[in-house]
């Protein structure tokens, strides 16, 4: 028997294995206690399962040990400033990727007004510079119990753990529940928002595509960078104009409008996109049929040629496997302090960035703003002070045109607002009117995040 839910091989199930957020090797081969304590001996252990219980090949620790999941812009940042805000942390940052590709201004990239190289970063670097250790692994799990992270590389002990692992996509969430179809939709028709391979398949759809009907969809809920899906259908059709190719492009809106910079892109489409983005709102995804590439809303049925597809997301399956989210959350979003970012019963455990519980933009500015806070918030507590609560900072640039680069921008805050016990908007400022010097903007922009976090 193989396949199947709950189905153990080598006497290990992975469920059991991230069950409450510890670590459960169960059947009888090994087991971990709750102090993480070996039951068996790993020289019994296949292979693969006694590498689990080996500690990873790391120097020791030269302080309290500070261990981060996830090396996107949230991970990169925090990984720098706990050394800045207390330089005793010895800092681990462990991702399963090699190499860093940036979400952020790839969709430039896509339309080919910045080279693969800048958005392309070495781990290496950003460790060697900022004085932290970078870990290339796959986490599977973690022992609250005895402070400890598994990787298919061996364990790592902590004194804090920051989760930073990002976000998933949630397909069941548009009708489409089978895994073989689940694959199918990632690998053909890409959302361009979890792994750099999704960004290399869009850029080969958008300069192959011959012609006809050119799908792109907007999820509902909270989404990696709300304005990205709508920057992403202007730099496609640019790019279709530029090579002359004739083509529709549908835009599908599971929103009711425009979610952000509603005007400026509002205005875009019908000033420059006229006579190729149809616009779609309350576009509610019900099914999709990825051989027959035809798509099912509430109201309609469309058929496309090809497409990007970008369905509402969810927090990283890693939190929701280790026993921490709040299972009220369709988002599966952890259970957190809202101010001090750390499990509502757990102090030495924190998350960050998009797989966070707060509503604030999932983009990559809010994610380094908010970071860098949190960094601060872990460095007063081993010291045993609090530092006050601070908003992040959200600072966004959507490209509309290619020929000259044309930008708007917002920066915006958030406040709490203790009446409703939910946050909101606060000192927004929007740039709605796209021009020159937001395009050229945007790219300063980057330039100056990616020094940050890699080279300064």
């Amino acid at each position: 028997m193989s396949g199947g839910k709950g189905v153990k091989r080598n006497g290990i199930s992975r469920r059991g294995f991230l069950k409450s957020g510890g670590a459960t090797l169960a059947g009888g081969a090994i087991g971990i206690g709750a102090a993480g304590t070996a039951v068996a001996s790993s020289e019994s252990s296949p292979p693969a399962i006694a590498r689990l219980l080996r500690k990873a090949t790391l120097p020791a620790a030269s302080g309290a040990r500070v261990v981060v999941v996830g090396g996107g812009w949230s991970g990169l940042t925090l990984a720098k400033y706990l050394k800045r805000f207390n330089p005793d942390f010895d800092v681990v940052l462990i991702d399963r990727q090699s190499a860093f590709v940036s979400f952020p201004v790839s969709n430039a990239w896509l339309a080919d007004q910045v080279d693969l190289d800048f958005l392309s970063h070495s781990f290496f670097d950003a460790a060697n510079n900022h004085g932290y250790r970078f870990m290339a692994a796959t986490v599977l799990g973690f022992d609250r119990d005895s402070r400890r992270v598994f990787t298919e590389q061996g364990y790592v002990d902590y004194d804090y753990l920051v989760l930073a692992p990002g976000i998933e996509y949630d397909y069941p969430r548009i009708g489409v529940d089978d895994p073989e179809a689940q694959e199918l939709l990632f690998h053909r028709y890409p959302g361009g928002f979890v792994t750099s391979s999704e960004l290399l398949t869009i850029k080969r759809k958008i300069h192959r595509f011959r012609g006809g009907t050119f799908v792109l969809t907007v999820p509902s809920g909270d989404y990696r960078c709300a304005a990205a899906p709508y920057e992403r259908a202007c730099m496609v059709a640019a790019v279709f104009r530029r090579r002359r190719v004739r083509a529709k492009i549908l835009l599908l809106d599971m929103n009711s409008d425009i979610v952000i910079k509603r005007e400026g892109f509002a205005r875009a489409f019908d000033e420059l996109y006229g006579d190729s983005i149809e616009y779609l709102p309350s576009s509610e995804i019900s099914a999709l049929d990825v051989d027959a590439r035809r798509i099912e809303t509430d109201f309609d049925e469309y058929e496309f040629d090809d497409a990007i597809i970008y369905p509402p997301v969810r927090a990283s399956r890693l939190i929701e496997e280790a026993g921490i989210h709040n299972p009220e959350d369709p988002q599966k979003a952890p259970d957190t302090d809202p101010f001090r970012y750390h499990l509502r019963n757990d102090e030495h455990v924190y998350v960050a960035g998009d797989s966070r519980a707060q509503p604030f933009s999932k983009g990559g500015h809010t994610a380094h703003s908010e970071a860098q806070y949190v960094a601060e918030v872990i460095a007063a507590h081993a010291r045993g002070r609090e530092i006050a609560w601070r908003s992040p900072q959200t600072m966004c640039f959507s490209a509309v045109d290619i020929e000259p680069l044309r930008a708007m921008s917002i920066i915006t805050y958030y406040k709490y607002d203790s009446t409703t016990g939910l946050f909101a908007f606060d000192r927004t400022h929007l740039i709605d009117r796209w021009d020159t010097q937001g395009g050229q903007a945007s790219l300063a922009w980057a330039e100056g995040m990616y020094r940050d976090l890699f080279y300064g």
